[in-house]
């Protein structure tokens, strides 16, 4: 099943008479969906910087992405990713740690 899309909610978005403003973040949302989370992190990030001031509130009207989300993509950019590993999503020792069965007595 295709992940849903997110709907744009800046206000070019809601008057319907933007037609190129309302494709181009239609296609923003449609490329996010298809990648990874450190993946939306950074190309948010990159548009929120393209933006100028304010871009980091309008890609979070236009993705709904987290602002803080978007700092962080921001600040790893900055870092040149070099913290982020090259062949995993998260940072080892990330994520769901695994169930370990009881033994009953």
């Amino acid at each position: 099943m295709p992940k849903e899309i997110y709907q744009c909610q800046c206000s070019h978005c809601k008057q319907q008479d933007k037609p190129p403003v309302q494709l181009e973040h239609r296609q923003i949302n449609l490329l996010i969906s298809h990648l990874n989370e450190q993946q939306r992190r950074w190309y948010v990030a990159l548009e929120s910087l393209k933006k100028g001031r304010g871009g980091i509130e309008l890609m979070h009207q236009i993705t709904g992405m987290d602002q803080k989300t978007i700092r962080r993509g921001r600040s790893e950019l900055e870092s040149e990713l070099e913290d982020r590993p090259h062949d995993r999503v998260r940072l080892s020792g990330g994520g769901r740690h695994s169930l370990k069965k009881k033994r009953l007595k």
